[in-house]
């Protein structure tokens, strides 16, 4: 699947185990993640890799991430990053929503 990012969009929230992700085509090339964590310390990698690879099964290649964490498991990590990545592309009404492996 390819995703191309049109313009900024956030999904998620601030809550306790939650993260919010925003998201928006990036000027510079590659993606940019900035990470702000109450457990950095401990899962930071894994956060960043669960971005990572998300994107990754989306095509996208250039985007500046900024996730705000608070303790998410990575399937709430997943989610919230195809959510922010499928509104900021414009697809909300079409979109099949099966497992993406």
């Amino acid at each position: 699947m390819n995703v191309e990012l049109k313009h900024q969009a956030i999904a998620g929230t601030t809550e306790s185990s939650d993260i919010q992700i925003m998201i928006e085509p990036n000027t510079n090339e590659g993606i940019e993640i900035q990470l702000d964590s109450s457990v950095q310390f401990q899962f930071g990698k894994q956060i960043k890799l669960v971005i990572m690879d998300t994107l990754e099964k989306l095509d996208i290649t250039q985007a500046y991430v900024k996730a705000t964490d608070q303790g998410a498991l990575d399937c709430t990590v997943k989610a919230r990053t195809l959510t922010a990545a499928f509104r900021a592309a414009d697809i909300d009404q079409d979109y099949d929503w099966q497992v993406i492996d």
